[in-house]
């Protein structure tokens, strides 16, 4: 892959002087037009070897276009915070809004390739790292992102003598270190690495430019063309609102049976027995919070459910079992115009809680699944591969020692109808319905087969759904207190 790379490619002074002014007034033109139509937006990422120019060429897009709708992030060392999150965390924070370009010096390339050098990473472990990068990036584009990713190439003579002109110079020779020195030692592990995982990620929809490095005319022309026009072919072509046509979520059903149809909504809990034992379990999980191993993890609650299944109830219970300055609840509605200027995931990213805490989602991601679903909010390419993206996201959190707990909680049609009345009859709980809450129950059968997809497509070992039967909220309660205990308890001591 780089053969192109290692020709000698030059501009001459008077060319670059010729084209220079035109492609910085084109660059900003096609800025300018990113920003006003925010149609999509735009992620560079920069890699490649070291003394290929990497760092002068982020410098010169800077100096070319408006820095104020540039935001330029250099990956180095996981900060304290970082590490305390599961890796994808910090380039998740960083993804731009719609309209604006987001420059990242290092990115999710770096740590598996530096993995595989220099800390002995097994191969399979580079290939499922590549795998995920795949799925990634696939993500970013079905998500309108715009990924350009340049690879600053040298041929191992070229870096050797590129790092000694460095070295030399009093104003540079800061930037050589004993690793640079290191890594030319081993230029040709880190080329062979490198072109594995470049050639295995090289895709239409995120290709890489390989840029030689050793002309700074050439390298400055090289990628502040490739940006320029990648932004005015996006930028020029008509929106495509015709996304693929997706396959049947799930097989036509042949009887009448789900997992919902299935459960027995009958179950009860007498109020005594439930007032013993909500003590006794809200004790346990308390207990769990302050376990010795519980700082090595973190905590993450889903709630889902009818509209009146007594989400609030639970959530309450189980906030009520344990310290308050280590848990936080957020509730989940419409997205903002922040929050929909940006993935969808990028939302619940961003809450992930560090070790030794956790978060309760009232409503979560699945919202893109149901109600995005059922309400025509999404495409349905966008839901269908959602369910993957989400596997994706909650293997993540969970190999980074996240415990992930989701509950669904299903009550009956009937009993959905007894507590909406209740609630407009009550003067304290009528801000609990509203008329779309009545209009949602027309749709009942749509939300039914959308959440028999969700449960079947997303319970997985590492992150299952429990189904909750909460005609009887006492029932539901304890049923969920008794879940995260023995969830966490095999977490922490199994």
């Amino acid at each position: 892959m780089f053969e192109s790379a290692e020709l000698g490619h030059r501009v001459a002074k008077e060319a670059y002087a010729e084209e220079e002014p035109k492609l910085r007034e084109a660059l900003l033109d096609a800025q300018f037009d990113l920003h006003e139509s925010r149609r999509f937006s735009t992620v560079i990422l920069i890699g490649g070897v070291e003394g290929a120019g990497k760092g002068e060429t982020v410098n010169t897009l800077n100096a070319w276009m408006d820095p104020r709708q540039i935001e330029t992030t250099g990956f180095v060392a996981q900060t304290d915070e970082e590490r305390q999150r599961p890796p994808m965390w910090r380039f998740w924070r960083a993804l731009p809004p719609k309209g604006r370009i987001a420059i990242f010096f290092g990115s999710w390339y770096t740590d598996p390739i530096v993995a595989r050098v220099l800390g002995g990473a097994k191969e399979a472990q580079l290939d499922r790292a590549i795998a995920e990068i795949r799925r990634f990036e696939r993500m970013l584009a079905d998500e309108g992102v715009l990924l350009l990713k340049f690879w600053f190439h040298l041929s191992k003579e070229a870096q050797r003598q590129r790092l000694k002109e460095l070295a030399k110079d009093p104003r540079t020779a800061w930037r050589v270190t004993k690793d640079d020195r290191a890594r030319l030692k081993d230029y040709d592990t880190w080329r062979e690495v490198s072109e594995r995982v470049l050639r295995r990620t090289s895709e239409g929809h995120a290709p890489w430019i390989v840029v030689e490095g050793a002309d700074e005319r050439y390298r400055n022309l090289t990628v502040g063309r490739t940006v320029l026009t990648a932004l005015r072919r996006r930028l020029d072509a008509p929106p495509d609102d015709t996304p693929p046509v997706a396959p049947p979520a799930s097989p036509p059903g042949v009887d009448a049976r789900n997992v919902l149809t299935e459960l027995d909504l009958t179950k009860a809990v007498p109020k005594a027995k439930y007032e013993k034992e909500l003590e006794e379990w809200q004790g346990r999980l308390n207990l769990l919070t302050r376990h010795r191993h519980f700082a090595e993890h973190a905590w993450v609650v889903v709630f889902e459910g009818n509209d009146a299944a007594g989400k609030g109830g639970a959530i309450k219970r189980v906030v009520g079992a344990v310290d308050a300055r280590f848990l936080r609840t957020v509730p989940v509605a419409a997205p903002t115009d922040e929050e929909k200027a940006r993935p969808y995931l990028w939302r619940f990213w961003r809450q992930i809680p560090r070790h030794g805490h956790g978060v309760i989602f009232d409503r979560s991601w699945y919202g893109r699944v149901l109600v995005e679903r059922v309400e025509g909010f999404c495409a349905e390419y966008d839901w269908q591969r959602a369910y993957g993206e989400i596997n994706d996201f909650e293997e993540e959190l969970a190999r980074h020692g996240v415990i992930v707990t989701k509950f669904w909680l299903a009550i009956g049609r009937e009993e959905q109808a007894r507590r909406f009345k209740e609630r407009e009859e009550t003067s304290f709980k009528r801000f609990k319905i509203t008329a779309e809450d009545w209009r949602n129950r027309e749709k009942w059968d749509q939300y039914v087969e959308a959440v028999c997809d969700m449960i079947e497509r997303t319970s997985t070992t590492v992150a299952p759904w429990t189904v909750v039967e909460a005609n009887d909220k006492y029932h539901a309660r304890l049923k969920v207190l008794k879940t995260l205990v023995r969830r966490m308890e095999r977490a922490l001591e199994g």
